[in-house]
């Protein structure tokens, strides 16, 4: 009889801490993602109650329309300033984990601009590279390099570079820290056997450093390709995806096709498409780590 009752307070206990997790992941998670879907198979204008049904032909217009799928090529700059970020901080990592003076003040430093508001860090870099007044062709300017001045949001052949130097100079710090906790978990023994068995520092980095947080670089890899693929906000609030389409990631082009050509529809499917990208990389990458842990 006690077992029963205690059976029950056990379900009671948990049904009553599960609820609410449960309700705001259906609310906030499920059910917007089950929408998503079904808005995807429409032709929905956002504003209509009526939602006429299109099978998949939106996502035919995916896969045809060549002007969707090439921004892509767009999103390969952040990818390729992601690795670039992700070498940087670790080179930072390893300087400012050893015992340096006034470490803790670069490291708050290099860490400054993560905790930086985007649309702020998007405004300042507008001054940055104002191509009338700009800090930056003023400096190329003061060294002689005058050949190389041009208006580096307005021109299609830098804009994406000069876009994806700031996102790699705002994560800079955040990786940063990421590597120096990993670093910091690296018993001290290990160094000191490497040390008396005579290893200088670059043998000790790639036979003890190396191997003991490939899994947090692995992490770091899967966070710099998911956020490559959903660059959003500098593109937006800067160059408005311009010139000409130029700086237009595939987020901005969903957000456009939502809410300037009211193609609620496409849009949606422009989403899922995504998502489905998104879960492959993050598949393909737990794969791989995987079959390296079996190796």
């Amino acid at each position: 009889m006690y077992s029963s009752i205690y059976k029950k307070q056990k379900m009671i206990v948990l049904f009553t801490f599960l609820l609410l997790p449960v309700t705001l992941l259906i609310l906030f998670s499920l059910y917007p993602g089950v929408m998503l879907l079904y808005l995807s198979f429409t032709s929905w204008d956002g504003y209509s109650a009526a939602k006429g049904w299109v099978g998949i032909d939106n996502y035919r217009e995916i896969f045809r329309n060549s002007e969707i799928f090439s921004v892509f090529s767009h999103n390969l700059y952040y990818f390729f300033g992601g690795i670039i970020q992700n070498i940087i901080a670790l080179y930072f990592a390893v300087v400012l984990n050893k015992k340096l003076r006034g470490r803790n003040m670069y490291r708050m430093l290099i860490f400054l601009p993560y905790i930086m508001n985007s649309v702020a860090i998007a405004y300042m870099f507008s001054y940055v590279y104002d191509s009338q007044h700009g800090s930056l062709n003023a400096l190329l300017t003061a060294v002689g390099l005058d050949n190389l001045i041009t208006s580096w949001l307005g021109n299609k052949h830098t804009v994406n570079i000069s876009l994806a130097f700031i996102s790699m100079w705002k994560y800079l710090g955040f990786n940063m820290v990421i590597y120096i906790g990993a670093l910091q978990s690296i018993p001290d023994d290990l160094y000191e056997a490497a040390l008396i068995d005579g290893a200088n520092e670059r043998q000790s980095f790639f036979y003890i450093t190396w191997p003991s947080i490939l899994k947090i670089v692995e992490l770091s890899m899967l966070l710099t390709v998911t956020g490559a693929l959903e660059v959003f906000d500098l593109p937006f609030v800067m160059t408005k995806g311009g010139p000409a389409g130029a700086s237009d990631t595939f987020v901005t082009k969903t957000v456009d096709t939502a809410f300037h050509y009211s193609n609620y529809g496409l849009a949606s499917a422009m989403g899922v498409v995504l998502l489905v990208i998104v879960i492959a990389v993050i598949t393909i990458q737990r794969k791989f780590i995987l079959r390296e842990e079996k190796g």
